[in-house]
């Protein structure tokens, strides 16, 4: 009896009418095209080892500030000016009896705070003290005796000069003819003189922010997402199973999170107009406004320190370059609380700084307050944070991973940390119209009645749930628009390396 070798019998099985093994009936699993030992699982971990442990990075928005929904295209607030009038790049000239003090770059003016003032802001019989601008340990007491907001300007002086007459004497002292500062301390009247002339009106100083437009996406097609893995898959949000699409897609979304804080730490204003796509801006190109944040906010209106603990002036070493910053402090706002975000070098200087001066004894370096944690020191270390006090300040220092991950400013060393102000300031709202206190650091993101762009998310395509068109294929969408406001940046501190 013969058999052809078709249908449903492999070509190489070859029936037999006795229960032997021959090589035309025998399965041969031998050779490399039918290798039994893959019928079979291997010893198989089916989970994945997460050898980057957490690798999200979100958070410190969370942490020191808020989110608030917003309507325009545009956030503006305005910020106090200080109170009191100095200058700081003035000229002392004249000879005796015919002093003058003039102010060579009257956007340095701080009179009412307003920068670029066409007439100097001191009038005639108030009191100022000069110090010379070397040293400032030179100073001589004045009285001004024209101004060039007196009514007809008898004094005949420039917009930006004053004449001045010395207490002690009616010539310079050694040492002042020349580059010299000077502030208003009060005023000096005789009996039966008329009112103080020139009135300085307040000023405030006013900023804004644009939203960006944040987008990201992920796309797997039908066949794949009915695709069984042997692994286990697992992410930072909880999402698991075996499938390897829902870790794909997962991911896409943890990366945006950390892309919208990310974008709020790192985002730059488009100082001229551009587009992508190519050529000139226009209808047909995708222009671009970029955003300020954080850190743009603090190098352009807050306060820098490059190389701390290293051995440039003004510190020798961490101590002396932490009570540099504390005196800078104290010449801004002077707020008690500030939070410390450092890389893991910088962390271990203050570490080593706060450990020298507790083993020498110094009653400063006791624990902070911990007011900004209601007090508790149980809680400040749940949100990893150690507290000291230096001074009259507070500090609660953590390690920011964003500075150590090498995939993020780690990558970078020109960011050492960043000092934050704890709380809350009263700031104008050009939209409500009121003062209002908010955090330091807020987020502002578009959203109306009808549509909110905080965060957005949406499926499209035939597959997952979604049936919107005939595409074969699960199209997952993210956006965002949103602005980091920064407010007070003077009470920042960015170290910067060296």
């Amino acid at each position: 009896m013969g058999f052809q070798n078709s249908g449903s019998f492999p070509a190489k099985i070859t029936p037999s009418q006795k229960k032997l093994a021959l090589e035309t009936n025998y399965l041969d699993f031998t050779n490399g095209a039918n290798d039994f030992a893959q019928q079979y699982l291997p010893e198989l971990y089916e989970q994945e080892v997460e050898r980057y442990g957490n690798r999200t990075l979100s958070g410190f928005l969370r942490m020191v500030g808020a989110e608030m929904p917003m309507t325009s295209d545009q956030v503006v607030w305005s910020e106090q000016n200080r109170l009191h009038i100095a200058y700081n790049d003035c000229t002392a000239s004249g000879a005796a009896g015919a002093q003058k003090v003039k102010v060579d770059n009257m956007g340095l003016n701080q009179a009412a705070g307003e920068t670029g003032t066409e007439v100097i802001a001191i009038r005639t019989g108030q009191t100022i003290l000069v110090s010379d601008a070397a040293t400032g340990l030179i100073t001589q007491k004045l009285l001004v005796v024209a101004s060039p907001l007196d009514v007809g300007n008898p004094g005949n002086v420039a917009v930006d000069e004053i004449e001045v007459q010395g207490y002690d004497a009616d010539t310079w002292k050694a040492g002042l003819a020349g580059k010299v500062k000077m502030f208003v301390y009060g005023s000096d009247f005789g009996k039966g003189t008329r009112e103080m002339e020139g009135a300085i009106q307040p000023s405030f100083t006013q900023y804004s922010n644009s939203p960006m437009i944040l987008k990201d996406f992920f796309e797997i097609n039908g066949s794949d997402t009915a695709q069984i893995g042997w692994v286990e898959v697992a992410t930072e949000d909880g999402t698991s199973g075996y499938l390897w699409y829902l870790k794909s897609e997962s991911e896409t979304r943890l990366r945006f999170d950390d892309y919208l804080e990310m974008s709020m730490v790192e985002a730059e204003k488009a100082a001229y107009d551009f587009s992508y796509q190519g050529g000139a801006v226009g209808a047909n190109n995708i222009r671009v406004n970029g955003s300020e944040g954080m850190f743009a906010a603090i190098e352009d209106r807050g306060n820098v320190y490059s190389g701390f603990s290293g051995a440039a002036a003004p510190g020798a070493g961490a101590l002396g370059d932490f009570d540099a910053i504390l005196q800078q402090l104290d010449k801004q706002g002077a707020i008690e609380e500030n939070m410390l975000f450092l890389n893991r070098a910088t962390a271990l200087d203050f570490d080593d700084m706060i450990g020298a001066m507790a083993g020498g004894g110094y009653g400063s370096t006791a624990s902070a307050s911990y007011g900004l944690f209601d007090n508790e020191a149980e809680m400040a270390l749940n949100f990893g944070f150690s507290g000291f006090r230096r001074g009259s300040y507070d500090f609660y220092k953590t390690d920011w991973k964003y500075l150590n991950d090498p995939t993020t400013r780690g990558l970078s060393n020109a960011i050492d940390g960043v000092m934050i102000p704890a709380g809350t300031t009263t700031v104008y709202d050009q939209m409500m119209g009121v003062n209002i206190r908010r955090p330091f650091l807020h987020v502002r993101y578009r959203a109306s009645e009808t549509e909110d762009r905080r965060y957005k998310s949406w499926i499209t395509g035939s597959v997952g749930g979604a049936y919107t068109s005939g595409l074969d294929a699960m199209q997952v969408h993210f956006l965002s628009e949103r602005c980091l406001v920064t407010q007070a940046a003077n009470n920042f501190v960015l170290f910067k390396a060296a």
